[in-house]
């Protein structure tokens, strides 16, 4: 299961294969819905077909984004069979309630209801089916990427730390580590490999695919020969933060340099790129002003119920953006008018009881985020990016954590490829880990990899992840 690249984001690309076949099987599952139909009556089914593909196009569309919305393309989807099968349901769900809007606003393209209830059905028989098959299959060490590591200090050890679930290691297989000389040993000692053959012999007695140099020492003396020779042979050969890049969707901060930073591809931040971005965020946050203000009103009324109507609905924090700018973050009040009342920052933690009744449901279903939509507008954040922290925590950051000021030169997000991959963050290690996804972004982001968080975002609504 190898790692592709879709404009620089990294996605398992049995992943995209996936998503290939459930297209295809959607669009068939409206012919066969549809022939099933028209069973008692076969000449009805042959003047109808003219009138499916545009139809069977839009069904498919509308299935694999509701599909992408419940996190069913995720490679750590850690959910097993019911699951599965509860977060199938939940996107036909949403299939049924999307293509009632979609034949609302296009009359042309309705659909009976019972050629529509039919289809739906097949789609989800197929959907389900190809899932759990997907799953098995996925287990297969086979059809994953056979990866060698060469190193078993500290730095390889890190692979065996931070990828123990089966999760994951959805796309590759580790056949274990090669210590270099004089090197210290700190994996497990039974996945140390003592080699009797030439590494080149070995590399191909056991089909690997995957290379990844994870030396403690950069001086270490390495077999370069036999490493090129591997190479030659289609064998991919990349240290330890590119391989963490393209499995896990992180960069390791205690294991890059400024050089690298420099030198790696990505972080494009052109004039092109940034109008794009633009672009998507004023349309993305139009769009969710008009579908969710009924919401927020709501929101107002449940604050004012149990706070009074003279309460403080809106919260304003200062909070750090663009280029280090410090700008005013507004959200819902969620928290006790005098939470803060002796000046000091605090991070919220679990079951906080500066927290109000009201505040800890908006958390909950990241209502008390809505407010940001005037932020994006007013383009001191955008919809997707690092999520913007307080310049108290920031200054104490920017001196413990390695390039922590990176992070600051997109603009700050609603939501973020840190907040799908990463919990609620209360401390300076979680926000170091958050700093490893939020740096993938940095140097990955794309209007693609914008529209992957988007959608994924609604899986952390309704999951309630990382929420406190």
């Amino acid at each position: 299961m190898a790692s592709s690249g879709a404009h620089k984001h990294h996605a398992h690309s049995a992943y995209y294969r996936l998503v290939l076949i459930d297209s295809l099987g959607f669009f068939g599952a409206f012919y066969l819905a549809s022939y099933l139909y028209f069973l008692p009556e076969p000449g009805g089914w042959a003047a109808f077909t003219n009138s499916i593909p545009l139809r069977a196009i839009v069904f498919s569309a509308v299935s694999i984004i509701s599909l992408m919305t419940m996190g069913l393309y995720q490679p750590r989807m850690r959910e097993g069979t019911s699951g599965i099968v509860l977060r199938t349901a939940g996107a036909f769900t949403l299939v049924l309630l999307t293509m009632a809007v979609v034949f609302y606003l296009m009359p042309s393209l309705y659909l009976w209801r019972g050629i529509f209830l039919y289809t739906t059905a097949v789609a989800f028989v197929f959907s389900l089916s190809s899932r759990l098959i997907f799953s098995r299959l996925s287990d297969f060490e086979q059809l994953k990427t056979q990866v060698l590591v060469y190193g078993a200090g500290k730095a390889a050890n890190t692979i065996v730390t931070t990828m123990r679930r089966k999760s994951d290691r959805q796309g590759f297989s580790l056949i274990g580590f090669i210590a270099a000389e004089g090197e210290e040993v700190a994996v497990p000692a039974d996945q140390v490999i003592n080699l009797t053959v030439p590494l080149t012999r070995f590399v191909t007695d056991n089909d690997i695919d995957q290379i990844v140099m994870a030396l403690d020492d950069k001086r270490t003396l390495t077999p370069t020969d036999e490493l090129i020779e591997s190479r030659m042979k289609g064998v991919d050969i990349i240290n330890l933060v590119n391989f963490f890049q393209l499995q896990a969707g992180k960069i390791l901060v205690d294991h890059i340099t400024p050089s690298w930073l420099i030198y790696a591809d990505g972080f494009q931040n052109s004039t092109t790129s940034m109008l794009r971005k633009r672009a998507f965020d004023l349309v993305t946050s139009f769009l969710l002003l008009m579908a969710t203000w009924p919401i927020m009103l709501l929101t107002v009324i449940a604050i004012w119920i149990e706070d009074g109507i003279t309460a403080p609905i809106v919260f304003r924090q200062n909070r750090v953006g663009l280029h280090g700018k410090v700008f005013q973050v507004l959200k819902f009040r969620s928290m006790t008018v005098d939470a803060e009342g002796d000046g000091k920052a605090r991070w919220a933690t679990e079951n906080d009881s500066r927290v109000t009744k009201v505040g800890r449901f908006i958390r909950k279903v990241r209502i008390d985020e809505l407010p940001q939509i005037i932020n994006v507008l007013a383009g001191e954040m955008a919809f997707t990016g690092p999520r913007p922290e307080r310049p108290e925590f920031v200054k104490d950051f920017a001196q413990r954590i390695p390039f922590y000021d990176v992070r600051h030169s997109v603009k700050p997000g609603i939501t973020g490829w840190a907040q799908l991959c990463y919990p609620y963050g209360a401390d300076e290690s979680d926000a170091k880990q958050k700093l490893q996804f939020d740096l993938y972004y940095v140097k990955n982001h794309s209007l693609f990899l914008d529209f992957m968080i988007l959608l994924t975002t609604v899986e952390v609504i309704l999951f309630g992840k990382g929420a406190r």
